[in-house]
């Protein structure tokens, strides 16, 4: 693994001083960590065909975070120390997002599938001598994970997905209210150039929005923003978005004709009052819809929006210690 600093040309002593500013910013009580707020280590890995960025907490068995749109690994700033005390902690840059690779697509956007990203994750996760890990995805990286409890369940021992239902389910139920409030889905999945244009010609407007906005100071918001400045990675992002509207949306309907089923411990937190905590209710809501796919599903909405993990660390941190220990 090749050592690097988290912000690139940025010096580990000056990432010092970004990170304790992040933990500056937290909400109340997220600054208390058992391990120190610096007790962490980044390193890229090297897996077929990419390279992915990872930050590495604590000891003990392991937990993979994954990010989702449009955030990058720096999400995790609050959780994942306070996780590290029992437990090795790694949280990684997707594919396109942050330091990770970005490698090229193909015409049926098979590398920016979920299951090629869940390949690549697992792949990391034995590279760090973890061939089996609890799993944590929001959003985007959300979707990475459920894929992977299905296509791996013998790496996947636990799964928390935070603020999404399977990809198959949202496209199924998609009317105006859901092209309105879900709009990275829409725009983000035409074919190119259109929605890459969008995002390069205006990188700092996804953070003015609900699917972006949050509480974090200048530092923090460059450094997400700084993925939507390359026209390399913004093409990434929207080929994963074209991808779950095609392959994905194949992937998951082979599997639920299948009857195939995620059969480990699963937890769904989602942002209370938000589209999940409403659109859905006839269906028992979005568990009522995870249920149908993972059995042992459980859950409840949190407050803090969409972001709630970065939002609301305090509140977050308490079910998935109490998920683990189960």
């Amino acid at each position: 693994m090749e050592r690097r600093s988290f912000l690139g040309d940025v010096t580990a002593a000056s990432f010092g001083v970004l990170l304790k500013r992040a933990f500056a910013e937290a909400p109340h009580g997220a600054r208390e960590s058992p391990v120190g707020e610096n007790s962490f280590e980044d390193s890229t890995v090297e897996v077929s065909g990419n390279t992915v960025f990872i930050r590495r907490y604590g000891n003990g068995p392991a937990i993979l975070l994954v990010h989702g749109f449009p955030r990058t690994s720096l999400m995790w700033r609050y959780l994942a120390p306070r996780l590290a005390g029992t437990h090795t902690v790694i949280c990684v840059d997707l594919r396109a997002y942050g330091r990770s690779g970005t490698p090229a697509s193909t015409e049926d956007h098979y590398p920016y599938s979920k299951r090629a990203m869940a390949q690549e994750l697992v792949e990391v996760m034995a590279k760090q001598g973890f061939p089996t890990f609890t799993l944590i995805g929001h959003d985007r990286g959300g979707r990475v994970s459920y894929r992977m409890a299905l296509d791996h369940p013998k790496n996947v021992e636990r799964l928390a997905v935070f603020d999404v239902i399977p990809i198959l389910e949202a496209w199924s139920r998609t009317d105006a209210r859901f092209a309105k409030t879900y709009w990275p889905w829409i725009l983000l999945s035409q074919k190119e150039t259109l929605p890459e244009s969008y995002l390069l010609g205006s990188p700092e407007a996804v953070f003015h929005n609900p699917f972006g906005q949050g509480s974090f100071g200048p530092e923090i918001l460059e450094e997400y923003v700084s993925t939507y400045r390359d026209p390399a990675r913004v093409h990434g992002i929207c080929e994963e978005y074209r991808a779950a509207a095609t392959i994905d949306v194949e992937h998951d309907r082979a599997d639920k004709g299948a009857s195939k089923r995620i059969e480990c411990p699963m937890l769904h937190l989602w942002a209370e009052g938000g589209p999940l905590d409403t659109f859905y209710a006839q269906e028992g809501g979005s568990l009522g819809i995870w249920r149908q796919w993972a059995p042992q599903a459980q859950g409840q909405p949190m407050k803090g929006g969409h972001f709630f993990p970065e939002e609301n660390p305090d509140d977050t941190v308490v079910l998935i210690k109490r998920f683990l220990s189960a």
